[in-house]
């Protein structure tokens, strides 16, 4: 009799388990996505726009970025905003290449060069020196639409805007996974919008997001994410972070390896961000419940779908073996893509489902971050080509 109750229990337990586990999934995956999609249309904060010239300095780091830099500098130069106002500021973390030869050739763009200390240190080395009202953060890679700068200096218009974030269009990919990452940061930037609409998002994107000058902070050297450490300093401070699709940036499409080690990076800055501003998680956030939903949720993603899995051997009845079996039938889609054939409608299936495997499991690896230092896990960012 005792045996039978403790394995009614085990049973309980293990199905309640399954539940939560199973619940906080679809509400983070689906669930929270929908919610804010009606919370959006019901708490619109709008963006007061307008056009004032303000004295901008672009702050662009660099390593080793000879094959685009070039591009680049052709591409902030033909910016739509007026010249007198804007100063280049390009920072040299330690590049061996031919990059501090190529920039010197432009002329009004002043190079800085630093011993590799990493992106943070350059950005603080560039924010000592920017005499700017404005700071515009981009990256070497992608290129900037003329619009882009003219964009998102409208938004300081609005006083309440402290941060005001670009729109990075990924080109598309000629490979299935390729697509699927595009898909997957197109679902980013869905939810991005919307919460922009009701009052902040939590972070910038890197490439392309300006900010008030007097807003900025230097950062720890060890800082993974200098776009989501900068733009909560003005957060925190009571202003909004907005983003605005009108600026753009464009960027080639990544493969999932390589997409893989920048979400590890990136989740890992996850975690290191709770340990720079710990009131995330505390009532100073008044974003609290979106930040759990979303940016924690994904955190924690991961440990949900192990303990679905762990928890399914010992639900009871056949429940158990259905779902084991539906979850090996998924994780099993997942590993055989490798190797199916472009062009099988099949691919299409497989190819979604080992793309969202393979980031489940970049936000696990994130956690090496606790064991390792931030510094070995940058990587640069390999790219595909755009299909015509």
């Amino acid at each position: 009799m005792r045996f039978q109750i403790t394995m009614g229990l085990r049973a309980v337990i293990a199905t309640g388990l399954f539940l939560l586990s199973a619940a906080s999934i679809v509400y983070v995956l689906f669930g929270y996505p929908l919610l804010l999609a009606v919370l959006s249309r019901h708490e619109r904060r709008p963006v007061e726009r307008r056009f004032e010239p303000r004295r901008v300095s672009i702050l662009l780091p660099v390593w080793n970025g000879e094959p685009w830099i070039r591009q680049k500098l052709e591409s902030i130069a033909a910016l739509d905003y007026p010249r007198e106002l804007v100063e280049v500021i390009v920072i040299s973390d330690g590049s061996t290449d031919r990059t501090e030869q190529i920039v010197r050739e432009f002329s009004g763009v002043r190079l800085i060069t630093l011993p590799r200390g990493g992106k943070a240190l350059a950005l603080n080395a560039g924010l000592e020196e920017a005499g700017g009202e404005i700071l515009f953060f981009t990256d070497v890679r992608q290129q900037l639409d003329p619009s882009a700068l003219r964009s998102l200096v409208e938004c300081f218009a609005d006083p309440s805007v402290g941060v005001a974030s670009g729109e990075l269009v990924i080109l598309r990919g000629a490979r299935s996974e390729e697509a699927d990452v595009g898909l997957y940061w197109r679902y980013e930037k869905w939810i991005r919008e919307r919460l922009s609409r009701i009052d902040s998002v939590i972070g910038a994107t890197g490439a392309i997001y300006a900010m008030r000058r007097e807003l900025a902070k230097p950062m720890p050297p060890e800082t993974l994410l200098d776009d989501v450490f900068l733009p909560l300093a003005a957060f925190f401070q009571g202003y909004r972070v907005i983003l605005d699709r009108r600026a753009r940036a464009y960027d080639y499409p990544t493969s999932l390896d390589s997409e893989f080690r920048r979400k590890v990076r990136t989740l890992a800055g996850n975690y290191q961000l709770l340990g720079f501003y710990p009131e995330l998680l505390g009532p100073r956030n008044r974003m609290w419940f979106h930040y759990v939903s979303h940016k924690f949720g994904r955190l924690m993603l991961p440990f949900a779908l192990l303990l679905l899995l762990a928890v399914s051997f010992g639900l009871p009845g056949g429940w158990g073996r259905v779902a084991v079996l539906a979850q090996t039938v998924f994780y099993a889609a997942a590993a055989l893509d490798l190797a199916v054939p472009q062009g099988l409608r099949v691919k299409r299936l497989t190819s979604i489902v080992r793309t969202f495997v393979v980031l489940q499991a970049a936000a696990l690896c994130a956690i090496s971050f606790f064991f390792v230092g931030p510094g070995s896990l940058w990587r640069q960012t390999r790219v595909g080509k755009a299909r015509p």
